[in-house]
Order: structure tokens, then sequence, then C-alpha cells
């Protein structure tokens, strides 16, 4: 409250004025941002909604990840970053049993354990870490968007080459071999040319 608005107060409060009116009148008075929820959506209620985790989509990966079913822990990041990085733990450590992640279609989980299956541990777990920036919430999202690329890169089919592709891509290691077996030639006559004529080296 600034001191027009205190003077403006102590003004009302002399002439008797009661409190519940002052007060009223400088709730009215405080500052208000132009970007606040109340000016940008006057009729809404301002509650607060979780929507429901999306319906699935069959054999497909719909994006939703229970975090229920996550093990998260943090721990302190690495790398520079002053005083911060020694106090906060904002280092984003998520890990899951892949063969039991009912979540993911089953087609898709079976590819993931033949892809991923250096990189899972023995009792099953898969780890997913970020330390991006210094804020929990901020790597927990990046793990999380790590997490749903490698689940929808097994998803992904590439469209069978066409004729045309094919032929192209043939005639170009035609080129190559015949590339590679002229070099191989031009060298053997280097090292001819370096020999005498008895074969005795030079």
């Amino acid at each position: 409250m600034n001191k027009i608005t205190r003077a403006f107060i102590s003004v009302l409060r002399q002439s008797n004025t009661s409190y519940s009116s002052v007060a009223l009148l400088g709730r009215q008075l405080s500052y208000k941002s132009d970007i606040s929820l109340d000016k940008i959506y006057p009729n809404a209620r301002l509650q607060l909604y979780t929507p429901p985790p999306p319906a699935s989509t069959g054999d497909k990966f719909n994006g939703f990840i229970p975090k229920d079913k996550l093990e998260v822990t943090y721990s302190r990041s690495s790398g520079p970053g002053g005083q911060h990085v020694n106090t906060v733990n904002t280092k984003v450590d998520v890990r899951f049993k892949l063969a039991e992640a009912e979540w993911i279609p089953q087609q898709t989980r079976e590819k993931l354990l033949k892809a991923l299956a250096n990189k899972v541990t023995k009792e099953g777990y898969y780890f997913i870490k970020s330390d991006l920036t210094r804020s929990q919430q901020l790597n927990l999202a990046d793990a999380l968007e790590k997490l749903r690329t490698v689940i929808r890169a097994q998803e992904f089919e590439s469209a069978a080459p066409s004729e045309e592709t094919l032929e192209k891509v043939r005639r170009r290691q035609e080129k190559a071999a015949r590339q590679r077996l002229q070099l191989k030639r031009e060298r053997a006559q280097v090292k001819a040319d370096r020999q005498a004529p008895g074969g005795i080296d030079l």
C-alpha cells in the first residue's frame, strides 16, 4: 500500500467511516496486473481443474505417463551453476520396470524390450535422467518428454521405398564400386612403377 492510499484511508477514519468500508476501498485501490486471471477471464470461476487421462487409442501410445507408476528421485545436479547447485536437489532420475509397464501398449513394449536390451538393468528397470535446468519440475517434464520420444520412436513405421528410389540406390552402389576398383588399380600401378624391370626395388 503506497503513501497516497494510506493517507486516504486515514482521512476516511477521521471522518468516522467504518473500518469495513475502508478495507474495501483499500482493496479497490490496490494494484492488480492487467493480465490477472479475473481480467482475462471475467466470467470464469477461476477453479483449478485436472482433466482425466486421455482414453486409450488401442495399439498406439497416447502420450499419457502415469506418475504413480514411476519411481522418481531427486539429487544434486553436476556442472556449473553457483551455490544453487550445492543446496537444491534438481536432478531428476526416473525409473520403472519396462516389462511391467501396462500403460505402454504390448506390441510397443515388446519392441522397446528388444531395442533397449542393453539399457535395461538386471532387475528390469529402465532409467531416464535429466539435469537440463535448475528446476525440479522442468527437469521432470524434460525426462517425461524424453520417455515419450523413446516410446514413440518404436511406433514409427517408415514407408517402404519406391522402385525409383531402389533403382537410384542400386546405381549409386554400382558407381561407388567402380570408383573403388579404379582407385585400387591406380594404386597398384603406382606400386608397379616403383619397381625395376627385373623386379628389384629401387
